[in-house]
């Protein structure tokens, strides 16, 4: 067997070997250009530079406990409710007073979450109550009389996780509304070969487009192929680009060799930018989440090497399927994401981008108010939130449910709960303050019509300045 079909075999083995044997870049993404050049409408006109940060909190967050009611009757209900997985309300962190529709009742944090809980009095982080996928306005009458339209593999972990990141859950869609976004803003950034939508966490639907894949990188940047530019190894370059030059009767590995080539070159690239760039001086946790959140920061500071106005970056957190242990194994993880999201905002801050970027959370979905004994089950609507890009903060923004009894008029059953804001209308601020613009968001978001008139109102939840 030739070398380049021994490459070829490595690449058909699938992901894994396509990041090991030729780095995590991908080597679709030399695609990006394909898709740009696709007809996507042009961008709005946009200043600076904005990046979109999604970190998902994969497994579905019992979020019901991360954001608590604290009035004394809100808080009998959310007690009697969730049973032996109520968190006392003296170790709650009080939120200052809410503004918005909100502003009269009263709210407490995770413990874990000190930082968050400073960052939101700050008025820099905001929490976004009750959002879930939904096909259209649903009800508990519709639903309980089989006329409701819900989304596709309700309370599954696989489908819930994509109709988050394509907003589309009528449809079991590949294509996520990140990367619809991106082959609509892509032309603003320097035409490079790197996509401007960098993952930490690999390929992944949300930075999908129908041509492009993200540009996957690992903490430390974009990885090369192992030994190329080993200084002590010159001779295996040159072996490798000799492989790659020469011209294959077999289109197929013909074509397999250029974006194998290509994929090698763009790596160099992205990290000859990356290793230019201001070093971080932020300290961040040790942790998964802490290293990934330090490695967008740093692709950040690259920005301006890539020559890039528009970017997103998923980062995911896996292991938040609590159906038992729920209390300690969440206290332990947010206090991660608490430090972690709060070194974050202080790296944001010493490269003066806090206003530029903004970092989102989302997670398969809620969870059940009531316990099983252990811990607690998938659920639907959950709370989530949002930090930076100068939006208007120290809010809860939605409609938190004020009524958690079990049974109450959004509950499918044992707590489950009828999403009362979509995730296209969460989803929609968010693609307008990248730089979409307001005529390309049925492009981006297909759903939007069923839950916001873009002919009224610009943006469906106003937190945008």
């Amino acid at each position: 067997m030739s070398n380049i079909d021994k490459m070829e075999g490595a690449g058909n083995a699938g992901e894994q070997a396509n990041c090991e044997g030729v780095g995590s870049t991908t080597v679709n993404s030399l695609l990006l250009n394909l898709a740009v050049a696709g007809g996507a409408s042009a961008p709005s006109p946009g200043r600076g530079y904005k990046a979109l940060v999604c970190l998902f909190l994969d497994g579905g967050n019992d979020s019901f406990n991360m954001l608590v009611p604290t009035e004394p009757g809100e808080f009998a209900r959310y007690r009697a409710a969730r049973g032996d997985l109520a968190l006392p309300r003296e170790g709650l962190l009080g939120l200052r007073g809410a503004a918005g529709a909100d502003a009269a009742r009263s709210f407490g944090l995770h413990p874990s979450l000190p930082r968050v809980r400073d960052l939101h009095d700050q008025g820099r982080l905001s929490f976004v109550c009750n959002v879930g996928t939904l096909v259209e306005p649903t009800d508990l009458a519709g639903l309980n009389g089989a006329r409701a339209r819900l989304p596709l593999g309700l309370y599954s972990h696989a489908d819930q996780v994509m109709h988050w990141q394509t907003s589309i859950p009528d449809s079991r869609a590949s294509v996520g509304w990140a990367g619809r976004a991106a082959e609509i803003l892509q032309s603003m950034n320097r035409d490079n070969g790197i996509s401007m939508n960098v993952s930490l966490s690999g390929t992944n639907v949300f930075q999908s487009g129908r041509s492009l894949v993200p540009y996957s990188i690992t903490p430390d940047g974009a990885a090369l192929l192992d030994g190329y530019s080993d200084p002590a190894r010159p001779f295996f370059a040159k072996a490798v680009d000799s492989l790659l030059g020469q011209r294959y009767p077999n289109v197929l590995k013909q074509a397999y060799a250029g974006l194998t080539r290509d994929s090698i070159k763009s790596a160099g690239y992205f990290l000859d930018a990356w290793r230019r760039a201001p070093r971080v001086a932020t300290a961040f946790p040790g942790t998964r989440l802490g290293k990934s959140l330090r490695g967008v920061a740093q692709g950040i500071a690259a920005r301006d090497n890539l020559g890039a106005r528009r970017q997103t970056y998923f980062v995911k957190a896996p292991g938040w399927d609590h159906h038992d242990e729920v209390l300690a194994s969440q206290a332990a993880m947010l206090a991660d994401v608490d430090a972690s999201v709060a070194a974050f905002w202080t790296a944001m801050g010493e490269l003066g981008l806090q206003d530029d970027v903004l970092l989102f959370t989302a997670s398969d979905f809620g969870r059940t108010l009531s316990s099983n004994g252990k811990g607690s089950d998938h659920g639907w609507g959950g709370n989530q939130f949002i930090l930076g890009g100068a939006h208007r903060g120290g809010r809860l923004y939605g409609s938190y449910p004020d009524d958690l009894s079990l049974g109450n008029g959004l509950d499918t059953g044992r707590g489950r709960l009828i999403p009362t804001l979509s995730v296209d209308a969460f989803f929609c601020e968010l693609a307008l303050w990248l730089g979409v613009g307001k005529g390309d968001i049925p492009a981006v978001l297909p759903n939007i019509g069923r839950f916001h008139d873009l002919n009224g109102a610009a943006a469906p939840l106003g937190f945008l300045n």
